[in-house]
């Protein structure tokens, strides 16, 4: 129903065939009106949305920015100027004092090997190498392994996928399983990963308290987890309840990249 049309005519009186013909024309153009006024509004909408997620997306790329610099500057840059530091003094050593430098030399290997640490960590946090190598399962799999609740990994058609797709739904797994473990209090958790029809879906559902969609706040996880989604052309879903659990799935385009042999 996109409105109504009312005619009125004198007691008695009824509609001829050629007012009838007249009103029915008339009704059929203005409810094209009106549902191009409600798609053009949609869209609109939509845009806005559209919009507003764009520059969710760019301010976190720029607050990730700022914190892999801040990782770089504290963390990797200082081990490697202090190896520097340390090398000159060793070098100072070699003459004057051959057994110091010995000994601050044993000591650059250990703070060497703390530096490529470092290093690998952060690596880890941008793009898994287990990922990258083995895929979604295997490295939700080894995230499974980690978690203070116990998470069950379910997986049926899943190959391997763009790195962008790989990416996305890995991600927002470890965002919904970090919101269940701050919040849910659950006895178990199951992470579901299906692809089927050039489509990959994931699915996570605990047990734990839920909540009243509602009423409920947004957070900024969620956020990022939908932008994340619909900026590959998908959809997230949260189904909960309080104590009933909660269920959050999201499906997303995904054709299986070919099989590279080494």
């Amino acid at each position: 129903m996109l409105g109504a049309l009312s005619v009125v005519k004198r007691k008695g009186e009824t509609l001829t065939p050629t007012e009838e013909k007249l009103i029915d024309d008339l009704a059929n153009q203005a409810g094209l009106v009106m549902r191009n006024v409600g798609l053009a509004s949609e869209l609109r909408n939509r845009l806005d949305q559209l919009r507003s997620s764009r520059q969710r997306l760019v301010h976190a790329q720029d607050e990730e920015r700022r914190r892999l610099e801040r990782n770089l500057h504290d963390g990797a840059q200082q081990h490697l100027v202090a190896l520097k530091v340390k090398l000159g003094l060793a070098q100072m050593l070699m003459t004057s004092s051959p057994d110091k430098a010995k000994a601050t030399l044993a000591q650059l290997k250990s703070d060497a090997d703390e530096a490529l640490e470092t290093l690998r960590d952060l690596a880890r946090g941008i793009y898994p190498p287990l990922l990258a190598d083995k895929g979604l399962v295997a490295a939700l799999e080894s995230q499974a392994r980690k978690a203070f609740v116990p998470v069950r990994v379910e997986a049926e058609g899943v190959g391997r996928y763009p790195q962008d797709v790989e990416a996305m739904v890995y991600f927002c797994v470890l965002e919904a399983l970090q919101n269940v473990q701050k919040y849910a209090d659950p006895s178990n958790v199951v992470v579901r990963l299906g692809g089927y029809e050039g489509r990959l879906m994931f699915e996570v559902e605990d047990d734990g308290a839920g909540f009243d969609i509602a009423t409920a706040k947004k957070g900024a996880g969620l956020t990022n987890m939908v932008d994340r989604v619909e900026a590959l052309g998908g959809h997230v879903d949260v189904i909960s309840a309080p104590g009933a659990g909660t269920r959050v799935s999201g499906e997303v385009p995904a054709a299986e990249r070919e099989a590279v042999l080494a």
